[in-house]
This record gives C-alpha cells, structure tokens and sequence, in this order.
C-alpha cells in the first residue's frame, strides 16, 4: 500500500516542503529509505524500527519503500524520523491517510518511542501555512514555538504511542479537544506619519519599561560623555563602533550599557530573532517570540566556525544570532586576524553565506558591531608616563586589526581614564541615563522610518550610494566643506560615504531634514582616532 505525508526540510534559514512516500509490498522483507538522504536520515530506519515495536506497532514482515522528494535536495537532521514512522503506520493501514493528508508532521524518535524535540520548527510551520496545510504535528516540547504561527492548528505529541491512539479514533482526532489555533502574533498599523511619531516613540517606551530595569544603565558610569555620546549616534544609526583606551576605563560597561537604549524589537524582527534561534537549535521549551534584542559578546579564542556558522551539517553562527542587535568583541586585537577578516562580508552584506557540496546556506547578520580594545600591549599609549612599548611594539599591536575590518567601522572614540573627581567628585553620576538616551534614539530612528517607508531601508547605515545621492543632498557649502575633509584626511569612497550617513544620523538627532556643517564635522571627527593610532588617513 502505498502513502503520502508531509515534513519539513531545512536549508539555510528557509524551510521547504518535504513529501515522505512509502511504499509497502509483500515480497522479502526489508526497509530502505532514498532521497539523497544525509548519514542522520538514513541512521532513522534502525531508530524507527525499535521505536514502532516499543509502541506496540511492529513492523509487519513486508517489503517498505521510503522515499523523501525533492530528491534533488540533501536531507539532514532527525526530524525525518516521525514523518518516516507515521508513513509506514498509513501503508501497513494502521492509520488512515486521510488523517494525515493535510498534516506537516515533524520530530525525532528514541528508541523508547519517546517524540523528541528538533530544531527548526518555527519555519517548518510557516512553510506549512504558506503551502496551505491546516495543521501541523510536532514534538510535545516544540509545541509552544509552532504556535507562534498563526491561523494554522498544531498538535504536540509527547510519545509515539499517544500519537498513534490520537490518530487510529474512527471519527479522526477532535479538533476542539487537541489542537488549538494560535492568533498569537499582534495586529500593529504602520504609522509613517510625522507628526505622529512621539506617540510611537510614548508606547514603545512603555514596551520598554520592564527591559529598562535588567539591563545596565548610562547612568551608573561616570564620565565618558563623549563616549556615551557615540553610543547614543551609533545605536540611532545602527552604525559600528570601536572603542579605544587603556583598563578600567569603562569600555566594556559602556558595550554593555548599549541595549539599554535601542528601540524595542518590532514584531517582525521578533519573528526573525526567534526564527534564527529555532534553526539554531537553541529554543528554549515553551518560550515564545524573543522580546529582547541580542547581545552577543564571544570569547576572542572563538573559532572561525563558531563565529560565522558552519559545519558538516551547517547551522548559523553568533553573528546570526546577533542579527538585530549587537555583536560586542572585546579586546579586539586578541582575536585572530583570519577570524576578524570573516566580518568583513557580512558586514557589508549583512548575511552570511555558506558553501557546502549540498547547497550555499544564506544566514542573516545584520548586527551593530562594537568592539572595544587598548592602544597598545600595556594599554597606556599615548601616556609615556605609564607606557613603555616601543613604537615598533605599539604598531605591531594595533596591525592585529586589519585595514579592510578598520574601514567597515564607523565610530572611532577614545575611552579616557576616569580621574578621581569623576568617580567620587559631587558630579560623579550625574550623567544622562538610559531612558532619557533611549528617547533621542527612538525619536532618530522614528525619523529614519518615516523617511523610507515603503522603501525596504530601515537605518542610515543601510544607505548606498545612491540613496546617499537621494536622501543626504549637501548645500553648496557643504559640499565644499566635503571636498576640504576629502582631501585633508585623504578619504576612501568607503570613509566619505560613513561620514555622510553618520552625519545624516546626526541631523536626525537634532529634529533637523537638512545636514548642517556641524554635523559634517562631528561625523569628521569620529574618524579621527583611526589616523591617530593606525598612521593613515581616512
């Protein structure tokens, strides 16, 4: 007898439709599966053998087909194994078809028959709906990330046994009483109005009240103004920052401080965070869409695979799971320079991509990079009262950082030593909090969204040549001014572009459509730092 059911396959961060055929025929007895079917695949026969019989459904002496179509796809992970199991439960006329039919089933099997978890379920089930199916069936702990889609009804099974109970009912299985259909996600209006934008700015303050009170705040460093400043410019931007100065200086705490004052996560970028960790593998049981934006903070002994994603069977790396937040590397020049250099496309692309003999996997990365480090192997240049590298030493240190990765960064700052007065003065912790920083960024931000609405940008550093040439038009003495920086500090195409969305972020954080002259020459002065300890210019 001959079935159909339907599975989820991955591929990178896309999902696709899988249809299992098995055929079972009466001839000697035996199992094969085909497909183009990866070693974890072809490993299910042995695990679905045992698992049938712990569950009291052994399989009959027959001859069983499995097929996994497309064919010309390569199959991997164990989410086959139930998929497979439910197939040869339909052909041996255990269960009927129609039962299934319209059903996306998913999950790996133990021995004991017990359903286990798998990663990926999030876009398996939008894939589902997408292809119009009405239900999917999942491991029991997988149950609450499938319902994070909508509209479509989800089942999740703790064992093989119950499933197989659920599925042989003579009147088929009680939809009031079993599945549920999930409207969880919510119904938000874009609003690109102008002059509605505080309002926006008001109720994702609210939404951001609870994440206020765990993360670290601006308000408890001191000092550091001019740091906390390029904070503030690059979270509104979503631009890269670089952090320079000698221990203790607060470098790190300020990186951490920075999800403090970044917008809340739109119910979009919700899905795509949570998305990359289902495929990640890393869902927690019963967790719904994240609500918090990445920090990711990797150890600078982290490996290259580790770093940007891979593997036989290839999954994505920590700058994936940064996507929509922040990458921070602290002491950046201990980290390999062949592991540094890998940043340099997904910076630019914002992706990643990976290249096996199966296929190219595509892994979103769009992350805000700040990165923190000394000037040199003490920590104390330009202090020659307390540094005694050697100018060749000093060189050699800061060359660890390669020139392509230094001209993808867009904030230079230097992180000063805080002095006595400004850690027990009568104006230590006086300084601007994260609340109130938080609102100058989402007033930008607000400002950036209703300027391309309906254009696919989000963010200044998103801005290309041209949308440069469209959205930042410089006055005549501004251009002029332009032309003077360019040559002075002998610019890149590159650099000079970074100073022009840098300075359109910063008329965005004074209310102004136009970009003024003072914000060409703060943007200016961001690259400042980079021709002062690394001898170039630009």
């Amino acid at each position: 007898m001959y079935s159909t059911v339907y599975t989820g396959g991955l591929h990178g961060m896309e999902s696709y439709l899988a249809r299992v055929e098995v055929d079972a025929s009466r001839g000697l007895p035996g199992f094969e599966m085909v497909g183009l079917l990866g070693s974890e695949v072809k490993e299910a026969r042995e695990r679905i053998r045992v698992a049938l019989k712990n569950a009291e459904a052994a399989l009959p002496p027959v001859r069983i087909t499995v097929n996994i179509s497309p064919a010309s796809l390569h199959k991997e992970g164990t989410s086959y194994d139930l998929p497979v199991a439910v197939g040869i439960l339909v052909s041996t006329g255990m269960i009927p078809q129609d039962y299934v039919k319209d059903s996306m089933i998913a999950g790996e099997l133990g021995l004991s028959g017990e359903i286990k978890p798998v990663r990926g379920i999030l876009p398996m089930a939008l894939e589902a709906k997408k292809q119009g199916l009405k239900r999917c069936i999942v491991p029991l702990e997988n149950l609450a990330e499938a319902q994070l889609v909508e509209g479509i009804k989800i089942l999740g099974a703790g064992c093989l046994i119950q499933l197989i109970e659920l599925l042989q009912c003579r009147d088929g299985v009680p939809e009031n009483l079993l599945y549920k259909d999930i409207m969880y996600m919510e119904k938000t209006e874009k609003n690109t109005d102008a002059d509605s934008m505080s309002g926006n700015v008001a109720a994702n303050m609210e939404r951001t009240a609870d994440l206020a009170q765990i993360l670290p705040d601006f308000a408890d460093v001191s000092g550091q103004e001019g740091t906390k400043r390029a904070a503030v410019v690059a979270a509104a931007g979503f631009h890269h920052l670089l952090m320079i100065g000698p221990p203790g200086s607060g470098k790190t705490m300020l990186a951490r401080c920075i999800p403090s004052i970044l917008p809340p996560l739109s119910t979009q970028e919700r899905l795509e965070v949570t998305k990359v960790r289902s495929v990640a593998g890393l869902m927690e049981e019963g967790a719904g869409l994240l609500k918090n934006r990445p920090f990711i903070s990797p150890h600078h002994t982290v490996t290259s695979r580790a770093l940007t994603g891979g593997g036989q069977v290839p999954r994505p790396g920590l700058i994936s799971l940064a996507h929509r937040g922040v990458l921070f590397l602290d002491e950046l020049t201990e980290f390999k320079r062949a592991t540094l250099d890998l940043l340099r496309q997904p910076m630019e692309e914002r992706r990643v991509q990976i290249a096996r003999n199966s296929g190219t996997y595509v892994y979103p990365s769009d992350f805000m990079l700040v990165a923190a480090m000394n000037p040199c192997p003490c920590g104390y240049y330009p202090d020659r009262n307390r540094c005694r590298c050697t100018p060749g030493e000093v060189q050699r240190y800061l060359n660890r950082v390669s020139g392509p990765i230094l001209d993808r960064m867009d904030i230079f700052t230097e992180v000063s030593r805080i002095d006595f007065a400004g850690l027990a003065g009568e104006n230590a912790g006086t300084g601007a909090d994260s609340r109130s920083l938080r609102m100058q960024v989402m007033e930008a931000r607000a400002r950036q969204e209703a300027r391309y609405a309906g254009t696919g940008l989000r963010f200044n550093s998103q801005l290309g040549p041209g949308e440069i040439r469209k959205y930042c038009r410089l006055g005549l003495a501004q251009q002029q001014y332009m032309e003077q920086l360019f040559h002075a500090l002998q610019l890149s195409a590159r650099a000079y572009h970074r100073i022009i969305r840098l300075a359109r972020t910063l008329a965005d954080l004074d209310g102004k459509d136009t970009i003024e002259q003072v914000h060409l020459s703060e943007a200016a002065c961001y690259r400042m730092a980079d021709g002062k300890y690394w001898r170039k210019k630009g």
